[in-house]
């Protein structure tokens, strides 16, 4: 039973090894106030006028430790000289690339690592939209999850990275994967926004079984 009960605790522990999941975290701020991490995506978010948004490439495992921009959501700056028109409203966008830590093998960083913008979209826009007019292309996956903008990173979407920062094999989207609308429209987040390790945990609990099966087996043996 001590063997079983070593590979379960082998096994359930697998997810804590890894540094976390490489992806495009989402930010709000309304009213001036600081950095948010949002609460759902950009593809179902509606910013008002005034308000800014962000978005920030890094290694992340949760909330807790998700990289900010590295700009402020300063609306005022960004949208200097943008007057309000009938039917729009102007929100400030952050994209913030991320440093060399960050970036996956083999990818380079753009030669500008934070871009800022102001969008002018129709009143009842999403953030995605907004992201959208201020920083394209835009790539996303087979689930309308966002995975590159303006074209960073080339490759890749959510996956998971071991400490070393090479990615572990395991492509888990983060709960900041969208949810469904078309890709032209969609950059969403489930939630709160951190690491989904459901999967992980999942696959820990069934592996753990057929290790204990194994085990009884060879003491019938």
């Amino acid at each position: 039973m001590a063997g079983a009960l070593l590979m379960l605790t082998a096994v359930a522990a697998a997810p804590a090894q890894a540094a976390g999941y490489r992806y495009w975290s989402f930010w709000e701020s309304a009213e001036g106030k600081p950095w948010a991490y949002a609460t759902q995506g950009p593809a179902t978010a509606r910013p008002a006028d005034g308000d800014a948004i962000g978005f920030r490439f890094a290694i992340s495992q949760g909330t807790s430790d998700t990289s900010l921009p590295s700009v402020a959501p300063d609306f005022p700056g960004i949208c200097a000289g943008v007057e309000k028109k009938d039917g729009t409203k102007r929100i400030a966008v952050v994209v913030d690339f991320g440093g060399p830590q960050d970036a996956p093998p083999g990818e380079r960083l753009p030669a500008k690592t934070v871009r800022v913008g102001c969008a002018q979209v129709r009143e009842d826009a999403t953030g995605a939209e907004a992201l959208a007019e201020v920083a394209k292309p835009l790539r996303y996956d087979g689930a309308a999850m966002l995975c590159g903008i303006a074209g960073y990173p080339a490759r890749g979407c959510g996956e998971q990275v071991a400490e070393g920062g090479e990615k572990t094999g395991a492509s888990v989207a983060p709960t900041t994967a969208p949810g469904p609308g078309t890709p032209e429209a969609s950059a969403s987040g489930e939630g709160a926004g951190s690491p989904s390790f459901g999967v992980l945990a999942g696959g820990a609990a069934v592996l753990a079984l057929g290790g204990a099966a194994i085990w009884k087996a060879r003491r019938r043996g």
